[in-house]
């Protein structure tokens, strides 16, 4: 899809925002010009009347100065390679069957997700609505479904040691001595499943939650070599040890009880 977008209309490809005529390439409107206009001449030959009120009518009135708009997609159309004539109806063809293919995908996805989401809450509402009162974790679904599809109650684990454990976030021994070296293996023996979305999930936490970031900051800059990887997953295991306490106490996320 991707490709032939580009051969249809090379620079609504390959511009950048600021310069694109829509802050989302394969949204709504973006997709009705790729797929009712048949080439780049199309849109350069067509009015500016007519371009504001396809893009108006498209974007349900969503963008807010169709005129530049406008003005961007026809300068982008002329700048655009041409191709032969006979090219643009099986391109446009192929773009549109394209996006109905993924149409088609997210709507069985979202089905999934939602099966997902009943199954789980139903496996343990209560550890389910405490995860997702963390910040960072609650702001999609997929982050709290993951963590307890896979350790199903914290129940099962005697301390935050033995959750680390399972998620293979632990640490190999490397030193000799008194020496100790910065590039230590991580021993990835437990749950690949787990340790994704824990990552995942401190990942996203750093970006809601100013201790996590101060955190994560701290240990990206103690060392020069595997900086983010280091620091992404020392913050994971101290959101180990925080989602432990949290679980295990019943209780919902807060600052005070965090730290």
């Amino acid at each position: 899809m991707l490709n032939n977008i580009f051969l249809k209309f090379s620079e609504f490809a390959l511009l950048d925002k600021g310069k694109h005529p829509f802050s989302n390439k394969y949204g709504a409107t973006a997709e009705a010009i790729l797929t009712d206009y048949l080439s780049t001449e199309a849109i350069v030959n067509a009015s500016i009347d007519e371009l504001v009120d396809f893009i108006c009518a498209r974007s349900r009135g969503r963008i807010s100065d169709p005129e530049q708009t406008t003005y961007l997609l026809q300068k982008a159309a002329q700048d655009s390679y041409r191709l032969d004539k006979c090219l643009y109806e099986p391109l446009t063809v192929s773009i549109g069957c394209s996006f109905n293919c993924t149409k088609a995908f997210e709507k069985e996805l979202k089905s999934i997700d939602d099966a997902i989401l009943r199954t789980v809450k139903g496996l343990n509402p209560v550890e389910y609505q405490i995860l997702n009162s963390v910040p960072g974790i609650g702001i999609g679904k997929v982050y709290a479904d993951g963590i307890l599809a896979e350790i199903a109650t914290i129940k099962c684990f005697r301390n935050n040691d033995a959750l680390a454990k399972y998620c293979g976030i632990v640490w190999k021994e490397n030193q000799s001595g008194e020496f100790e070296t910065e590039d230590t293996p991580m021993n990835k023996a437990g749950n690949r499943y787990l340790r994704y979305y824990m990552v995942e999930a401190a990942g996203s936490v750093v970006q809601h939650c100013p201790e996590y970031k101060a955190f994560y900051n701290k240990k990206f800059a103690e060392v020069r070599t595997h900086e983010h990887k280091r620091a992404l997953a020392l913050t994971s295991r101290k959101l180990i040890r925080m989602l432990f306490g949290l679980l295990d106490k019943s209780q919902l996320y807060s600052v005070e009880k965090s730290r």
